[in-house]
């Protein structure tokens, strides 16, 4: 039986904090999710269903395929389990083909101890099988086999996505300390935006955020901006079924002719790059982009929707006293200009985010990095100072 109309479990891969979000990207596809944990979800699909997974997703990082689980004790039964699996109907001759893995067992102290187990397990099927050696690397440019093995259990998996489907492929310049462009997208997700109303993206560094959200907006897909992923190197591999999935991607773009998406910083070069990528992005005309300090922002007041700022955190840029003010006149701003807004600060700074002097009515977890962060929702009111609740964080 092919794999492409066969269905099998296919666990759907993410950043750590950004399930939820994946999970909700998974079911709006038309899934059933199985099961969801810290780092994915699990569904169930052939590897048809993992080129539309790889195409749509805002928030994931690995679409896998599972060939089978087994028990494993030792890296023996791993070479041993994958020598076993028929490669010669699954990976071309002569291809080239790299090996990843998440590994936790006793045994292993070195992951690509186990990686190399796997690979030998492969190159020795091919040369039993057919007598000739296919191409291994690190470089995840053609077809990727994955090795899930935690104490006894370990699963076979076909990576259909090779490089990861969290950056998606528009940003040619990301700028200092850029957000990971699915992370960008997951904290649009998890915010109230209605997808219509303003996007306000002050600090906007290289672009990220507001560019997200004119993508989510208007339904444009990251497959739009990739053209290789490890599916294409597999044996049967039908080029059309990829091409009616990108078909389907163009048709779905969906015009928002009022919205208004706002990004500022006072970087001339931060503009200049954030308005590069998002004519990459294909967006560029949906955004206005300005130099000003953020406090200059102009804060549209008809259609009023977020403000969505990622100030420095004082852990990789910028000097904590002198962030301790930013903070202090974002809050100021928020209370003062953005009256009928959701207003949200992106921080990895607990402390910092206590200067902002509003209390934030959700407090979302999120990483960047391994930066434990928050995204800070703010309800701002608009009315009488009394209306606006102030006081610690």
């Amino acid at each position: 039986m092919s794999f492409y109309t066969t269905p099998a479990p296919v666990i759907v891969t993410c950043h750590k904090r950004l399930a939820p979000y994946l999970e909700q990207e998974v079911k709006d596809l038309g899934f059933d999710v199985e099961e969801a944990f810290i780092t994915g979800i699990r569904t169930k699909g052939t590897i048809n269903d993992c080129i539309r997974l790889n195409l749509n997703i805002y928030c994931a990082s690995q679409v896998l395929y599972s060939l089978g689980s087994f028990k494993a004790d030792h890296p023996d039964d791993v070479y041993k389990h994958f020598s076993n699996i028929a490669w010669e109907d699954i990976l071309p001759d002569p291809g080239y083909f790299s090996v990843t893995s998440n590994v936790q067992h006793p045994s292993i102290n070195n992951s690509m101890f186990a990686n190399l187990r796997v690979k030998d397990a492969i190159v020795d099927r091919f040369r039993e099988k057919k007598g000739t050696r296919p191409s291994t690397g690190s470089e995840l440019t053609g077809a990727v086999v994955h090795l899930f093995w935690k104490n006894e259990y370990a699963e076979a998996f076909i990576d259909t996505s090779g490089d990861s489907l969290a950056r998606h492929g528009y940003r040619k310049i990301p700028g200092r300390a850029p957000m990971l462009e699915a992370l960008a997208a997951a904290t649009i997700l998890a915010s109230r935006w209605n997808k219509t109303s303003s996007f306000v993206n002050p600090m906007c560094g290289s672009g990220t955020l507001a560019i997200e959200a004119a993508l989510i907006a208007t339904n444009r897909r990251p497959g739009l901006f990739r053209d290789n992923y490890a599916f294409m190197h597999l044996l049967g591999y039908d080029q059309e079924v990829y091409y009616a999935e990108q078909d389907k991607l163009e048709e779905q773009i969906t015009a928002i002719p009022d919205l208004k998406i706002i990004a500022t910083d006072y970087s001339n070069v931060a503009i200049a790059n954030a308005r590069k990528n998002a004519i990459a992005a294909g967006v560029a005309d949906m955004i206005e982009f300005e130099v000003c300090d953020f406090a200059d922002t102009l804060i549209p007041q008809i259609n009023k929707g977020v403000f969505f700022i990622n100030p420095e955190y004082g852990d990789r840029l910028g000097e904590i006293g002198e962030l301790e003010e930013t903070y202090a006149r974002i809050g100021d701003f928020m209370k003062q200009k953005c009256g009928g807004y959701y207003g949200y600060v992106f921080t990895g700074n607990l402390d910092l985010a206590k200067k902002i002097g509003l209390k934030a009515k959700r407090r979302i977890e999120f990483y960047t990095s391994k930066i434990d962060c928050r995204l800070l929702e703010y309800e701002l009111y608009e009315g009488t100072r009394r209306e606006i609740v102030v006081g610690p964080f």
